[in-house]
């Protein structure tokens, strides 16, 4: 069932305009019922001109005297006709049968007598329609309590309707100004705009529109948005459902959705279909163990031949958003179909900035703060992430009574969201207190001491999250998009400073350094496995990043097949590698040594150190060496 909310326009559009289907089908029945009726009764009335209903006792008499012929007897009644025709020229009689020993006595005595037949009609009646009734009910309740679970809207009987969601311009109140960080995406799409209010510009030259245009971005970056920004601007009707609303338990009814949601976007063409979640219905065929016969299959089958069945000259704009594109079925992809795909990254500092300054108009802020400086200490966030980072300043800020959001609250609000929620609560003893300050300066004064590294924002020893003893901020200072070997080792050391600290002040490690020892492990092996940056292996790739298909055949096989040689030379290299981090850390940390005492014991008496206080103690050091 396709539930729509209109505006008053469009309602005073509909009730001057021509009668829909479903009333013209109802008027041909009610015609086509009338001249039955007409027929039935005028039947019905000549054949009561033609009868006349006699007492028995005269129809005995009639029969002796010979008056009567054609007699039909039923149980009940006695039909016949007049052997001469009457006065009132009546040709027919009817008579209610009597007992025939009860006759025979009345007879005798000469009294006119009839039978009467009490009517049962209302009774037959109720007889029929009240348990007809009663289970009709029962069916009604049931089936409502059926779909009720099942997430059916409308009960069995809509089982089949699209759940599509429609809005026409009143509701959708997003347009290309609310949405930042994707003008890439804004541009491709504005064309689709542009071809919905001018659709002869376009086909003045023999051009046409895409039949689909799938919207591919990792989660939260605004994909669902975008999509109603097109039907704000371009002011038509919206239909939004999600790929999973199409799958139903009972086989068949995908299917059905998927032709009538067609069948109404025709209907108020021009108007864009977005299907949210593509992946959940499109996901590749023959990957499953019912074949042909999956009823994800049959639904998929059928919105391919709609999309082969509908021109773009009517209008309808299919548009898709999806996660995944890499499990979706090749043939949605041809062209033809989804043949323009339309990428909505992770924005990049510029982009994350503008996202800002879009969620934060929502909120009281400081006007004098830095957005550009918050932008680049929120590097991967999406759009998603921002607007959580927003509402988390916000309650910080109500937290502490602050009549604004300021910086500060933006950046509790990102060590909440990264590192997680702070444990006042957990105490450790003085021993453990102080391997996290050298573990965690350790990392702070590697990072400070290399070129080419993140700056260091923040360094703290207060414990957060599930298993955050201590953290490390750092801060990039711009995007970037391609890192070479000297960065990735240097990136290595500064993972290693922290174990690196503990062996060097205590001459023993700890287990705090799992999570650190874990990157080390990944960035060395994507050295020399996916970047062919070693020099003993040479420029060869041993880990394969599968296709869509062959992550659909081998999900696990994300590796080339080598020799057994081969494989231990990758780790006799790999740990070449990560020993050659270690001893640009520990060179580091023990020139300064004396550095990282003090540094430490800054940290344990303040329990968290900015970047302003890092990089003045490290020019005292410099000044007095």
């Amino acid at each position: 069932m396709i539930r729509v909310r209109e505006s008053e326009l469009e309602k005073n559009n509909k009730e001057s305009s021509s009668e829909p289907p479903s009333i013209m089908k109802f008027n041909s029945w009610l015609l086509i019922l009338s001249v039955f009726l007409f027929f039935w009764l005028r039947d019905y009335y000549d054949r009561s001109q033609k009868i006349v209903e006699v007492p028995y006792s005269e129809f005995q008499k009639m029969l002796a005297d010979k008056k009567v012929a054609n007699l039909k007897i039923s149980s009940k009644y006695i039909k016949g006709h007049f052997v001469q025709t009457r006065s009132d020229k009546k040709t027919e009689f009817v008579t209610v049968r009597v007992d025939p020993n009860l006759a025979q006595a009345l007879a005798i005595s000469q009294v006119q007598f009839s039978n009467e037949v009490e009517s049962t009609f209302l009774t037959e009646i109720f007889s029929w329609l009240v348990p007809i009734f009663v289970f009709w009910m029962i069916w009604l309740y049931l089936g409502k309590k059926f779909a009720e679970k099942s997430g059916i809207s409308g009960g069995l009987l809509s089982i089949g309707k699209s759940q599509a969601k429609l809005y026409v311009e009143k509701d959708v109140k997003i347009s290309f100004a609310d949405v930042a960080g994707v003008d890439e995406a804004k541009e491709e799409l504005k064309e689709v705009v542009d071809f919905l209010k001018n659709p002869g510009e376009y086909s003045r030259l023999g051009a046409r529109m895409p039949r689909g245009i799938l919207l591919v971005g990792p989660p939260g970056t605004g994909k669902t948005m975008l999509a109603k920004a097109v039907a704000g601007e371009a002011k038509v009707p919206f239909y939004s459902i999600s790929g999973s609303e199409f799958v139903e338990m009972f086989v068949g009814v995908g299917a059905a959705r998927v032709r009538d949601l067609f069948h109404e976007a025709r209907q108020k063409a021009p108007c864009i279909v977005f299907i949210d979640e593509l992946d959940s219905l499109g996901r590749a065929r023959g990957t499953g163990y019912l074949g042909g016969h999956d009823e994800k299959e049959q639904t998929l089958n059928q919105l391919l031949a709609e999309l082969d069945g509908f021109d773009t000259k009517s209008g309808v704009i299919l548009l898709a958003a999806t996660n995944r594109p890499e499990i979706l079925d090749p043939a949605l992809l041809r062209a033809g179909r989804f043949d323009r795909q339309v990428l909505i990254d992770k924005p990049d500092k510029v982009g994350r900035e503008a996202i800002l300054r879009v969620h934060i108009k929502k909120v009281k802020y400081d006007e004098n703060m830095k957005l550009e400086h918050i932008a680049s200490l929120t590097p991967g966030f999406t759009g998603a992430d921002i607007a959580n980072l927003v509402n988390e300043a916000a309650l910080t800020a109500t937290r502490r009574k602050s009549a604004i959001v300021n910086e500060e609250d933006f950046t509790m609000a990102i060590e909440r969201i990264v590192a997680g929620l702070e444990k006042k609560n957990r105490i450790f003893n003085p021993k453990e207190k102080k391997i996290i300050a050298y573990h965690e300066m350790g990392h702070a004064l590697v990072a400070l001491s290399l070129p080419g590294t993140d700056k260091v924002h923040k360094i703290s020893i207060i414990s957060r999250g599930i298993g955050s003893l201590g953290y490390t901020i750092q801060r990039p200072t711009e995007d970037r998009y391609l890192m070479t070997k000297t960065e990735l080792v240097n990136k290595m050391a500064v993972l290693l400073g922290g174990r690196t600290a503990e062996a060097l002040i205590f001459n023993e490690i700890s287990t705090g350094a799992s999570d650190d020892l874990a990157k080390v492990t990944n960035i060395a092996e994507a050295i020399v496995t996916k970047y062919g940056m070693s020099a003993a292996l040479g420029e060869m790739v041993f880990e394969v990043q599968p296709g869509p298909l062959q992550q659909l055949a081998f999900p696990d096989a994300n590796y080339r097949s080598h020799s057994q040689q081969t494989a231990f030379a990758i780790d006799q290299e790999i740990k070449k590698i990560i020993d050659e981090a270690s001893t640009i850390a520990r060179d580091i940390l023990t020139l300064k040594k004396r550095l990282l005492e003090k540094g430490a014991e800054l940290l344990l008496e303040k329990e968290t150190l900015n970047e302003e206080t890092l990089l003045s103690l490290m020019e005292t050091f410099k000044i007095a060496s």
